[in-house]
């Protein structure tokens, strides 16, 4: 048997997830928002197909979520500078995705973007906190949430698919 180096390998959307990144998009009572994430895992809970989300509360974006029961999470190809702008600038203050050129399109009542190689739109079923006392590796901690402000988990099972054509 062959020791794999690269998890990617097998698992290409794992690189994709941590190296290209995605959008995390919401909308509620008519205002759309959306962040670059590179957090993130697909599989399958609850006899569901899901996708989790990690969201830190000071994120405009997670207002949205936490009001709406759908989102969508949306994976591009040779946009790194445009994700990389929509993931410093912020929605309160500017309509950022006016700025990138993207495209917001409605899928069943979810926006997404014209401009994604592939789209998962998703229901969420499941949100809780991040809790200190609950990591056993306690440097994931200190690292990652310095200042405490820890991400809330959101876990949506995948409703629909969508593949640019």
């Amino acid at each position: 048997m062959r020791k794999i180096n690269n998890i990617g390998e097998i698992f290409p959307v794992i690189d994709t997830i941590s190296k290209d990144w995605y959008l995390i998009t919401a909308n509620y009572s008519g205002v759309v928002n959306t962040m670059t994430a590179s957090w993130g895992q697909i599989g399958y809970l609850w006899n569901k197909p899901i996708f989790t989300i990690y969201v830190r509360p000071q994120r405009y974006t997670y207002h949205l979520l936490e009001s709406s029961n759908y989102f969508s999470v949306s994976f591009f190809e040779g946009q790194k500078e445009n994700l990389s702008y929509l993931g410093r600038a912020s929605g309160r203050t500017e309509d950022k995705i006016a700025k990138t050129g993207f495209h917001l399109i409605d899928l069943g009542g979810v926006p997404a973007f014209s401009e994604a190689k592939i789209t998962l739109v998703l229901k969420k079923i499941y949100v809780e906190p991040l809790k200190k006392e609950c990591f056993v590796d306690q440097e994931i901690p200190q690292n990652s949430y310095p200042s405490d402000d820890f991400s809330v988990v959101f876990i949506g099972e995948i409703i629909g698919v969508y593949q640019e054509t």
